[in-house]
Formats: C-alpha cells, structure tokens, sequence
C-alpha cells in the first residue's frame, strides 16, 4: 500500500490525539487479543509520554508512546498498514530521540517478539507475573550501543 503520511510529535500533557489512540488500541484489543490495558492506565501512560504517531489525512494509523527515558509504553500500527514499515519508523524515532529503546511483551505474543527481534531487539530477561492478568513478560532492549546508531539510520531510512 503506497501511502501519503503526516508525521506528529505529541509532547507529554497533550492528549489532542487521546481519543484516536485510545480507538486504535481497542480495535488491536478486539482483534488480537492484546493490548487489555484499561482506560485510566492507559490515558495516564499517554499524557505523560511523548507520543510518536503517523497519520494518514485524519486518521491515526500508528503510534508509539515512549517515557523520557526510551521506555516504549505502546506501539500500535493499524492492521491495513501493517508490513509498510510504520511500525520500524516509529521504533526508529524513539531511538533517534532517547538513544535507547527497551519495553516488554507477552512471552506468548510470538508476532510482536517476531517484529522487535526481526528490527534488532534482544531480550534481557524473563519475568513472571508482570501483567495483571499474572502472564509472563520478556524485557527487551533495541541493539547493543555499539551498532544502535546503524539501527536508527536503517529503521528511519536515512
């Protein structure tokens, strides 16, 4: 799919794009399975993140929601533009601003732990018990610092 895109960068404390955000995670939720965070976690996570977003006209097709440290709290790409690269360029202006990029998944989300593998993430460790609802997490970390540089370039194709 070729498409023309608007990139956004949403400072912590603005919630303009909350509704959207909200709306695409639910729509992954329903369909996957994944993404089960409630409303007051998830709208409090947003407004203190910078959000990261891409838009195609008005809609929001992806975004990625990262503490001030590189931490990803959510990445979400709408499933039409998925496999377009929207979801690497988001990973990719995270690092590009914080110089790290780490976060958790699901040790049964085989298709996340697939792309942030496939994108040159490692995982640090395992740990029990990390959600709410008691599964597993794997704690990730983008490259080693040695090549993170490369990484960025690749994933923003610059």
């Amino acid at each position: 799919m070729s498409v023309t895109v608007d990139e956004k960068v949403i400072p912590p404390g603005d919630d303009e794009y909350l509704s959207e955000a909200w709306d695409l995670k639910e729509s992954i939720r329903d369909e996957e399975g994944l993404l089960k965070q409630r409303w007051g976690f998830f709208s409090d996570a947003y407004r203190r993140s910078t959000v990261y977003a891409y838009f195609d006209g008005d809609t929001l097709i992806g975004f990625a929601s990262a503490r001030g440290d590189g931490y990803l709290l959510f990445l979400a790409v709408d499933d039409a533009y998925r496999g377009d690269g929207f979801g690497e360029r988001l990973i990719g202006l995270v690092a590009e601003e914080y110089g790290e990029v780490t976060c958790h998944v699901r040790t049964t989300n085989g298709n996340a732990l697939e792309f942030y593998q496939h994108i040159g993430f490692s995982i640090v460790r395992r740990i029990d018990n990390y959600y709410e609802d008691g599964a597993p997490a794997f704690y990730l970390r983008l490259g080693d610092e040695e090549d993170l540089v490369d990484r960025i370039s690749e994933l923003l194709g610059r």
